[in-house]
């Protein structure tokens, strides 16, 4: 079961009703700005109820499977330029991704404000709700939750943000006037110490899990694994095996079907952490936002599964070794018939899409996204072991490394003895690649294999034949419109 967001996905309050990004005000027409909302509550009657507190809330994960979310911005930001995934779709489809892939992407590219935009927005609801659900008169248990779930969702966005541009404006509360909205970018130091705060303070509130009716908010295994990923990202490995050890208690483990565990009909099963709740209500025909699976369904298939972009690599092919059942979990080849007997056409655009966005032919629904009820899954149970594997080689525990990291292998093997063996080896450095190469095979395709590399220091080597640059190329460029409209108060990120 999903959230019940139903209507409340395209409910924008306040400040974000009336204009997206991060400068609100200035950015906006007054001819807009004097059209009536349709079918949204004024502000000024708002924030009066418990029942308004659950629409806020609700509001802010509705709006993370936005385009900007998950969709055509994310995977230009977070996907195409890792050695996982390509362009993929026609040749002269969306060329602008090629920019993504070979760095030379400029910061007028429209892909880079979508994304920001789309933090901002995340960032700027959850500001309302900090900001306004103290003073309703309301369940007090209730009410910390709420903030919680805000802090987390905050968090999650800024992480999203820092790793992709480095230093970014941090606003931690709704602009009073004219003189907060233009605020410089902040050093990144700062905005981890904040997107650790809010992780600490959401962990202390957060319940372990939700009855039913619930099920897909953040709970406090979320907000412990998300700040153990932050914690990877500054190399703060006591913490993260400290935060993992303790994810590692919490009942999540993982499911037993690698391709199955992707399947809508599997949605937040127990190896689910964190997962962006998407929907299709055929009676509502605005219910289905998300485009995740239809940006990356196979193009030109019958019935046809989407744009067919951000599909797998050669090099991603080759990387898994025999026996592997994580290769066909991951991609979905030409000509091939699904484990759930779909068949892919021989003649569709790629060789390869990404089976992790796949949903079965019998849920598309004529007149709605391709596969629009797909989740995406942001944190998963496998994650956190290969986290703990990391670090604990890290810290010197080797046992403890290899077992995290072998549970991962396990799964791999598809219960067929003799393939993908457990590692062995006691050497820190060979296990380090051996963890950072499991990373690539269990995680490919889900938006992390870019910023991996990065931060493993290895991106001149890897990315260095396709263009990569350090000293420029750790970061992606601010929008040119966000440092217009700031009047310069944005600078540039070097190099571009």
């Amino acid at each position: 079961m999903k959230i019940n967001y139903k209507n409340n996905y395209i409910q924008k309050i306040g400040l974000i009703a009336l204009c997206s990004g991060l400068f609100v005000l200035p950015a906006c027409k007054k001819s807009f700005l004097d059209v009536d909302p349709q079918a949204q509550q004024p502000a000024v009657t708002f924030w009066k109820t418990q029942d308004d507190a659950t629409k806020a809330v609700n509001s802010i994960y509705a709006n993370l499977r936005s385009n900007e979310n998950t969709g055509f911005s994310a995977i230009a930001i977070e996907s195409m330029a890792g050695d996982d995934a390509e362009k993929g779709s026609a040749p002269n489809d969306a060329t602008y991704y090629n920019d993504y892939d070979n760095f030379t992407v400029s910061s007028t590219e429209g892909q880079l404000q979508g994304f920001w935009t789309g933090q901002y927005q995340n960032i700027n609801l959850c500001n309302q709700v900090l900001d306004n659900i103290p003073a309703i008169n309301m369940d007090a248990t209730l009410k910390t939750r709420y903030l919680a779930e805000a802090k987390f969702v905050r968090a999650y966005s800024y992480f999203r943000l820092v790793r992709a541009y480095g230093d970014v404006p941090l606003r931690l509360n709704v602009p009073k006037d004219a003189s907060e909205f233009n605020i410089p970018r902040t050093p990144k130091a700062q905005v981890w110490a904040a997107i650790e705060k809010d992780l600490d303070d959401a962990a202390a509130a957060l319940p372990q899990a939700y009855p039913a009716a619930d099920l897909g908010r953040a709970t406090k295994g979320a907000a412990l694994a998300l700040h153990a990923k932050v914690a990877m990202y500054q190399q703060k490995w006591a913490q993260v095996l400290s935060l993992t050890n303790t994810v590692m208690t919490m009942g999540y483990d993982l499911y037993p079907v690698y391709q199955e565990s992707f399947r809508t009909n599997h949605e937040n099963n127990i190896e689910s952490v964190f997962e962006i709740q998407c929907e299709l209500i055929p009676s509502i025909s605005g219910s289905a936002t998300s485009q995740y699976s239809q940006i990356q369904g196979a193009r030109g298939n019958t019935p046809d599964l989407g744009y067919g972009l951000n599909v797998p690599t050669a090099t991603l092919d080759a990387a898994y070794e025999v026996g592997d059942v994580r290769r066909n979990g991951t991609i979905l080849y030409r000509g091939e018939t699904t484990p759930q007997g779909d068949p892919i056409s021989q003649s569709v655009a790629n060789p390869m899409y990404n089976e992790k966005a796949y949903v079965t032919f019998n849920q598309i629904i004529s007149g709605f996204n391709q596969g629009a009820q797909q989740n995406v899954r942001v944190l998963r149970f496998a994650e956190v072991l290969l986290m703990n594997a990391e670090a604990a080689n890290e810290q010197g525990d080797v046992t403890l490394a290899k077992t995290s990291l072998n549970r991962v292998r396990a799964r791999a093997r598809g219960g067929v003895a003799g393939v993908v063996p457990d590692v062995t080896t006691s050497d820190k450095e060979v296990l380090r690649q051996a963890i950072w190469k499991e990373r690539f095979l269990e995680l490919a395709m889900e938006y992390d294999r870019y910023f991996d590399v990065i931060r493993q220091g290895r991106a001149a080597t890897v990315f260095g034949p396709k263009g990569w640059k350090a000293g420029k190329n750790e970061v992606w460029p601010i929008p040119s419109t966000e440092i217009d409209k700031s009047a310069g108060t944005l600078t540039q990120n070097p190099g571009y």
